[in-house]
């Protein structure tokens, strides 16, 4: 028979270390629901999601221009023309497509990629991503805000991104799909740039020593962004400029013909 069990090794654990909280996949986050006068429902995700909403008669919702795939007839259109020096300067979004119902209106994303709804709480301040934003209901405001001269330069989102505010639901869009994590205060998580999408928490732009391995093409130096908590981070799994690199590597250089005289 064999004896009792003896104690453990030195060095050996009695019980496993205890785990690390782990990025949260996107897919668990809801894909149906109702606020107000609308109910939502997203469907083939991860990579050709495409929102669904369906409006009372009366009730209103803004989007992405551009991002309308069909709509029912009783749905009403119009735009919302929003001008300011600085988004003259920056490029970002200067209207909205404002949907007034009855009816249900396919909104989609210009690329393939997920849609995540974020509810608004009316106090907490998001930031998104100049090509993360899809849609919201009429109670969230959304405007420009600066980085700062180093995160233009490095985090992959430029000089200005959306600044959220308000009431209600939000809905963002990616490149591939969409990982958040929620950060206790003074967690910290590191992020290739380029990957983010939307964010609660406050970040900066530190250079590392990691080679190649980073996906970014500002990260040949080593730049990434280190988030610290208490907040949370919405990411993309794919990154939008290395995309772009490796579609032009595919593409064939046609050689230009020289007229010689």
């Amino acid at each position: 028979m064999p004896g009792p069990p003896g104690p453990p090794a030195p060095g050996s654990h009695s019980t496993p270390p205890p785990a690390q909280p782990a990025a949260a996949v996107a897919s668990n986050h809801p894909t149906t629901g109702a606020f107000e006068g609308l109910q939502f429902r997203i469907d083939h995700r991860d990579s050709n999601s495409v929102l669904s909403i369906r409006l009372q008669p009366g009730y209103e919702m803004k989007a992405k221009p551009g991002s309308m795939v069909a709509m029912d007839a009783t749905v009403r259109i119009k735009g919302k023309f929003k001008f300011s020096m600085k988004k003259l300067f920056t490029g970002s979004e200067m209207s909205e497509s404002i949907f007034t119902g009855p009816g249900e209106v396919l909104i989609a994303p210009e690329i393939w990629g997920d849609i995540v709804l974020i509810p608004l709480d009316g106090q907490t301040q998001w930031k998104v991503g100049k090509d993360a934003f899809l849609a919201c209901t009429m109670g969230v405001s959304r405007s420009t805000t600066s980085q700062g001269f180093s995160k233009t330069l490095f985090s992959g989102e430029g000089l200005f991104v959306y600044n959220i505010m308000g009431q209600g639901l939000l809905w963002v869009t990616s490149l591939g799909a969409i990982v958040s994590r929620t950060l206790q205060p003074g967690e910290q998580w590191v992020v290739d740039n380029g990957h983010l999408v939307a964010w609660t928490a406050d970040y900066k732009v530190e250079r590392i020593d990691a080679g190649s391995f980073l996906s970014g093409a500002h990260t040949d130096e080593g730049l990434v962004c280190r988030f610290t908590g208490p907040g949370v981070v919405y990411i993309q799994t794919r990154n939008p400029e290395t995309l772009g690199q490796w579609i032009r590597q595919q593409v064939p250089i046609e050689a230009v013909p020289v007229n010689r005289p």
